[in-house]
C-alpha cells in the first residue's frame, strides 16, 4: 500500500523546477554594482544622477567623490573604482602613468572662468601683470591658466620673478582667497566662479578657450578590466550615462533641482546654476583629435608629470557610446 507521505515524481520535479526558476529570478535581479567616482560640480550633474537611474538596467552605481580628478586614479590602481568623470588631463595623466584607463565618452564641455577680484580693477588678461592669480594644480584650470598667458605673452611661476606669480589651492578654497584678498584673481570651476561673480566679490575676466584646445572636455573613463571582461555590464552603464545626459539636456528644471539639492545641499542658488550652465554643457561627445591637442598642451607646460605622454588612438575607446546613443536613437 502506498505512504501517505509519499510524492508522485511529476510532483516532485514540478516543485524542483519551482524553486530553481525562483533561485533564477533572484539572480536575474541582483543588480551588478559599478563604483564611479566623479567630482563636485555643475556640469558633472548627469553623470551623478546615473546613481538615481540605472536601476532599470540592472544596475546600481555607488558614487565616490573626490576633490579633483587626479586624486580618483590612484582609486583606480587600487580597485576600488570601476568609472570616473574628470577633466581630461588628469585622465591623461593617469594613462601616461600606468593607470589602466580607457576614455568612453566625453560628458561636459566648458566650465571654466578666469574671475579677478570686484576690487583689483582688472579688466582682461594682460591686467594680471605683476598680480597672484590662484588655480588648482593638475586640474584642466591650470591648462587653460597657462596656455591664456602664453598666448597673451606674459610668463608665470610659483615664486616671485615672473609677469604673474601662481598659486596652488583647492577648488573649494579658491572663492574664499579671492574675497579674502589673498589672491588677484583665479582660473576656477563652475558653479563655484559664477557664485563669486553673484556675491559680488569677483568679475568675468574672460572664459579662456581662446586657444587651439577650445572649450575643455570632461572625459568619462573607465577601467579596461571592466571594458573588457564585463562588456555588458559596461554597455548597460553606459545606455544609462546616454539617457541621464539626454534627461538633463530636456529637463533643465530636472537638472537644476538635481544639482542644487542633492549634490550641493542647497548651497547654490537658482542664478548660480543658471549662470554655471550658461558657461557649460552635459555632452556625450569628444574627439580623439581633442585629447592628442590637450596632450601636447600639457607635455608643452609640463602639466600632470606624464612619463609617457599617450595617443588618443591607443586609449580612446568609442564604440559603447556609438551603440548606446543607435539603441537610444540620440544624436
Amino acid at each position: 500500500m502506498q505512504s501517505r507521505f509519499s510524492f508522485r515524481p511529476a510532483l516532485i520535479a514540478g516543485a524542483v523546477l519551482a524553486a530553481c526558476s525562483l533561485t533564477q529570478v533572484a539572480v536575474a535581479q541582483t543588480p551588478d554594482v559599478v563604483r564611479l567616482g566623479n567630482l563636485k560640480f555643475a556640469h558633472y550633474g548627469a553623470v551623478s544622477y546615473m546613481k538615481e537611474a540605472c536601476g532599470k538596467y540592472n544596475l546600481k552605481v555607488e558614487e565616490r567623490m573626490f576633490p579633483k580628478g587626479p586624486d580618483i586614479m590612484p582609486a583606480i590602481v587600487a580597485g576600488e573604482i570601476d568609472i570616473a568623470a574628470l577633466a581630461s588631463d588628469g585622465a591623461i595623466a593617469g594613462r601616461a602613468n600606468g593607470v589602466p584607463i580607457v576614455t568612453v565618452a566625453g560628458f561636459a564641455k566648458g566650465g571654466a572662468r578666469l574671475v579677478a577680484g570686484a576690487e583689483t580693477g582688472i579688466k582682461d588678461i594682460q591686467g594680471l601683470k605683476g598680480k597672484k592669480v590662484g588655480v588648482t594644480r593638475g586640474g584642466a584650470h591650470e591648462l587653460l591658466l597657462y596656455a591664456e598667458l602664453e598666448k597673451a605673452g606674459l610668463t608665470w611661476s610659483d615664486k616671485p620673478g615672473k609677469d604673474v606669480q601662481i598659486v596652488f589651492l583647492a577648488f573649494a578654497d579658491l572663492n574664499q582667497a579671492l574675497a579674502a584678498k589673498q589672491i588677484d584673481a583665479m582660473c576656477q570651476s563652475e558653479p563655484q566662479s559664477s557664485q563669486a561673480i553673484n556675491k559680488k566679490f569677483g568679475v568675468e575676466i574672460m572664459k579662456p578657450y581662446n586657444t587651439k584646445m577650445g572649450e575643455p572636455v570632461r572625459l568619462l573613463v573607465m577601467t579596461e578590466k571592466m571594458y573588457t571582461e564585463k562588456k555588458d555590464v559596461a554597455q548597460r552603464l553606459m545606455k544609462c550615462f546616454v539617457e541621464t545626459t539626454a534627461l538633463f539636456n530636456k529637463d533643465t528644471a530636472l537638472a537644476e533641482k538635481y544639482v542644487r539639492e542633492q549634490m550641493f545641499k542647497g548651497q547654490i542658488t537658482p542664478q548660480d546654476f543658471k549662470d554655471a550652465m550658461d558657461n557649460a554643457d552635459y555632452t556625450y561627445d569628444v574627439s580623439p583629435e581633442h585629447i592628442d591637442i590637450t596632450t601636447e598642451f600639457m607635455n608643452k607646460y609640463g602639466v600632470g608629470r606624464m612619463q609617457k605622454p599617450p595617443k588618443a588612438s591607443e586609449w580612446v575607446k568609442l564604440d559603447l557610446l556609438q551603440k548606446a546613443k543607435a539603441d537610444l536613437k540620440v544624436k
